[in-house]
């Protein structure tokens, strides 16, 4: 199994990938290996100083504590714009030149370095650095992550890891993540058995965990294009439902806590009513809200807007809809970020109970 770094891949967004390389990353620390990071091409970005570096790696050089560089840690983005202008000037962009530059500076300072690739294995052929050319030209072996089942996740292993032994990239392994726990070992059971069949090792089953896909407050903002009301300090409060104002009443037997009311102001006294209603009848004194998003024209009442500014409760309004509020919400793709400390540590916490990362732990004690 020869390779000299750890390229972390996926099936698909959305399926584990930073969650997965947060847990080897920090086992990799544990075991006492010096280890860097790279984010080879990124899409998502933050603006730091003037410099775009991709958001993973931000998430990154916090969680490490190093200071991130763009050339090194997050060497290649491509933004809105950039694959048509690369089309139109490819050489313009010397991208393998930068991946060069950014692998040699992170083998000369680490025992080892763990590249997180992005999205699927075909992101990034438009500008000819999919995230198969880049694990080839940083000589990495592969780590790939999958959402569990057993036929779907069969396939989309078929199909996924044909595209990096084409150009005989070793495997590691893969991990399965997202797993419903009374499946876990049937999953485990039949997906080895299969994999087993091409030589490649399943290194762990993660389970569904749920506290890893909230969303923010700040993340429904987003989601929904709103302006901040009232008490915008307290929009990393998590979001664990959704109330809409109509439904009030049918919510009453759901988890009493964290819950996000979506209403049109017109509506607003109703709703409010009933949620109080459902906190008193559970002998609750506080609130049950992680926050309130307003839709519609209008203003609540200055008794409400005291309760909401006593209590802390954040305040959205869109100028959309309730049902389309609703939708956008619901279409939310929740990823680990630098506003949530307490995902990277569930993370590493369900990595370190249901990962084996042996194959790699040995062959780097071999190395040293």
């Amino acid at each position: 199994m020869p390779f000299h770094s750890i390229y972390v891949a996926a099936t698909s967004q959305h399926v584990g990938k930073t969650t997965s390389t947060l847990g080897l990353v920090h086992t990799l620390k544990e075991h006492g290996v010096n280890v860097g990071y790279c984010k080879p091409v990124g899409q998502m970005y933050v603006d730091i100083k003037g410099q775009r570096i991709d958001k993973d790696a931000a998430l990154f050089a916090q969680f490490m504590n190093f200071e991130v560089k763009p050339e090194i840690h997050s060497p290649i983005i491509l933004g809105h714009g950039d694959t048509v202008d690369y089309l139109d000037n490819p050489q313009s962009f010397d991208l393998p030149g930068k991946l060069r530059y950014a692998e040699e500076v992170l083998n000369s300072q680490h025992d080892i370095v763990v590249y997180e690739g992005t999205g699927h294995p075909g992101v990034g052929s438009v500008a000819d650095v999919s995230n198969s050319v880049v694990a080839q030209m940083v000589q990495a072996g592969v780590i790939m992550i999958v959402e569990a089942g057993i036929g779907s996740t069969i396939d989309k292993l078929d199909l996924n890891l044909a595209a990096f032994e084409q150009r005989n990239i070793p495997v590691i392994g893969v991990i399965i993540n997202k797993t419903r726990m009374e499946k876990m070992e049937k999953v485990r059971h039949y997906v080895s058995k299969k994999m087993g069949q091409r030589g490649v090792r399943v290194l762990g089953v993660l389970p569904y965990e749920e506290e890893l896909g909230l969303p923010l407050m700040e993340t429904i903002r987003k989601a929904v294009r709103g302006e901040v009301l009232y008490n915008e300090d307290q929009f990393d409060n998590r979001v664990k439902d959704i109330i809409a104002g109509s439904l009030v009443d049918l919510d009453t037997r759901r988890r009493l806590k964290n819950q996000l009311l979506v209403v049109s102001v017109n509506r607003f006294d109703e709703a409010w009513r009933k949620v109080r209603q459902v906190a008193d009848t559970n002998g609750l004194q506080e609130p049950i809200l992680s926050g309130i998003l307003l839709t519609g024209k209008g203003s609540i009442k200055d008794e409400y807007i005291s309760y909401i500014q006593h209590y802390k409760i954040p305040v959205i309004r869109a100028f959309i809809d309730t049902y389309e509020a609703v939708i956008k919400i619901s279409q939310i793709e929740v990823k680990i970020n630098t506003r949530t400390p307490w995902k990277v540590q569930k993370a590493v916490d369900l990595f370190h109970e249901y990962v084996d990362l042996t194959p790699i732990l040995d062959r780097i004690d071999k190395l040293k």
